[in-house]
């Protein structure tokens, strides 16, 4: 008998919903980063099993907005809630649920079709007790949990438990994806993501929040010898176009450096990136720079 649909996990931001993403996968396919709000769009990854399929659908962290990007996020959070099987709710085992962890569970009534699972992350950045507290604050927040599981993604420990019971709360079917896929996610937008991770690493206060990445170019030359990719990283103020740039080019060079090393794997060559810094005065509140950047 196989099983499929789809899941997603809800929570503040950095709770640590992408990292499970790419744990269950097996695979990297959203990026991750210390930085809140880090995810802007519908990810799917895709758990291949002998006995069905999983399709996680991985989101922006709910929030309360400030801009209009802010806002379509929660948008784009609250249609996939709609249209999923079951909802994995997430709080991190080292911190305790807070005001907005409660106002997330309780907004879990508008998606009765769901089912509800309740996952405390990050065990392995906490002690036992911390762990055993989270539980109990978790079970509490609802009556209708499916199951109540903790588990870490970085040390892998109670993955195979979440997956099981996943899966098991799945409508029987086929799968929804050929064997092997992991992910729907166009080569563009995995290239544009791996820039813009590398772009966040080491920024601070608004400017994660004002990176964009667009794609312009990729093409291979004609002698096979190497792929040219050439990219845009958008930001909000010439200030921030010269913290991403840093003096003399360094900064650029290094973001440079460690997105080539995750992209070439990706295109199973070595790649020629370009990357030019440019400014869309205040694009987190405007509607037709929005659209451009395809939010």
């Amino acid at each position: 008998m196989m099983r499929s649909g789809f899941v997603t996990f809800v929570g503040r931001p950095n709770v640590g919903k992408s990292t499970l993403t790419n744990a269950l996968v097996g695979e990297k396919v959203a990026i991750t980063s210390e930085k809140p709000q880090t995810t802007r769009r519908a990810i799917r990854g895709i758990v291949n099993r002998p006995d069905g399929q999983l399709v996680i659908v991985d989101t922006p962290g709910i929030h309360r907005p400030r801009t209009l990007l802010g806002q379509r996020l929660n948008d784009l959070v609250e249609q996939v809630l709609g249209d999923v099987d079951v909802i994995g709710f997430c709080v991190p085992a080292d911190q305790k649920v807070g005001p907005g962890d409660r106002r997330i569970a309780a907004s879990l009534d508008g998606y009765g079709r769901a089912k509800k699972v309740a996952i405390v992350t990050k065990t392995d950045a906490a002690g036992k007790d911390a762990v055993m507290e989270r539980l109990m604050e978790v079970d509490s927040l609802r009556e209708d949990w499916a199951a109540v599981i903790p588990l870490s993604a970085v040390t892998n420990d109670q993955l195979e438990v979440l997956s099981d019971e996943l899966l098991a709360l799945m409508p029987e079917g086929p799968a929804l994806y050929e064997e092997g896929v992991t992910t729907d996610e166009s080569l563009e937008d995995r290239i544009a993501e791996i820039i813009r991770e590398a772009a966040l690493s080491g920024v601070h206060d608004e400017l994660p929040h004002s990176i964009a990445v667009t794609i312009e170019d990729i093409s291979e030359r004609e002698d096979g010898s190497l792929t040219d990719v050439y990219a845009n990283i958008v930001v909000e103020r010439d200030s921030q176009k010269a913290i991403i740039i840093g003096r003399k080019g360094a900064r650029l060079r290094e973001v440079g450096a460690t997105a080539r090393a995750q992209i070439e794997p990706l295109i199973g060559m070595k790649i020629f990136l370009s990357l030019h810094v440019r400014v869309a005065k205040e694009w987190q509140r405007d509607p037709k720079q929005l659209g451009r950047l395809g939010f």
